[in-house]
């Protein structure tokens, strides 16, 4: 599959899952403006290894964002990946009124606004996906917000659907699951960790090349089939 003379625009590309999908949708041929918060260096030496790769700062928490993330495509967008979110475990007893505002902007909001200003700049035939998670479906204490904010995208993604249809735009959402980042090593014990793949099918934690991978199909040529749907990126941790 590639994606020569395809434009495409990842949002918190620098580290994680965001890096390795920029990477992929790069290798296959994509020209790719991600952004980045704080990591600058990070996001420095992703662009430093492709031609074509360019980085913005954008916080997601303040929608001014929107505009100098868009500015590197104002003339013409293909894919659209919103990956960019924060999960702040919190008691729903000590959930604030602040932090509420801050999840669903970053994780809820901003997505919701940056599809439609791509929908402007989309080409018939274009491609959004969403980064949401198995959470949404398998929720754990403290994550009421992230969850609730994902599940909201789940939702952008099935109206998007349906409104972007007719000009052969997909919109998908892919969920990862326990996928090994640096969040996540930084967040679970290594006994957990282990725990968790082993109930996974495949018998393992998933790594961030196994949802690219997901991402560049439904980004690609041969994905134009497929559109409001929910691929859940596990290895078998959900059947």
């Amino acid at each position: 599959m590639r994606l020569d003379g395809r434009t495409a625009l990842v949002t918190g590309g620098s580290r994680g899952i965001g890096r390795a999908i920029v990477q992929r949708l790069a290798e296959a041929g994509a020209r790719v403006v991600f952004t980045y918060r704080n990591d600058r260096a990070a996001a420095d030496e992703l662009v430093s290894g492709y031609d074509d790769v360019r980085a913005v700062r954008a916080d997601q928490a303040d929608l001014a964002s929107l505009g100098p993330m868009f500015a590197p495509v104002r003339d013409g967008l293909d894919i659209l990946v919103n990956n960019a979110a924060i999960g702040p475990p919190t008691p729903i007893a000590q959930l604030s009124g602040e932090e509420f505002d801050r999840v669903m902007t970053v994780n809820a909001k901003f997505p919701l606004l940056a599809m439609r200003e791509a929908a402007t700049l989309l080409r018939d035939g274009g491609r959004i996906v969403n980064i949401s998670t198995l959470n949404t479906v398998l929720p754990a204490p403290g994550l009421a917000l992230y969850c609730a904010s994902k599940a909201a995208l789940e939702q952008f993604t099935a109206v998007a659907a349906r409104e972007l249809g007719p000009r052969g735009i997909t919109v998908n959402t892919v969920s990862p699951g326990a996928t090994d980042t640096d969040l996540l090593r930084a967040s679970n014990p290594a006994e957990a960790l282990a725990s968790t793949a082993t109930l996974t099918a495949l018998g393992r934690i998933g790594q961030p090349a196994d949802v690219a991978a997901v991402v560049a199909f439904l980004a690609g040529p041969d994905a134009g089939w497929i559109t409001g749907q929910n691929i859940r990126a596990t290895g078998g941790l959900l059947l």
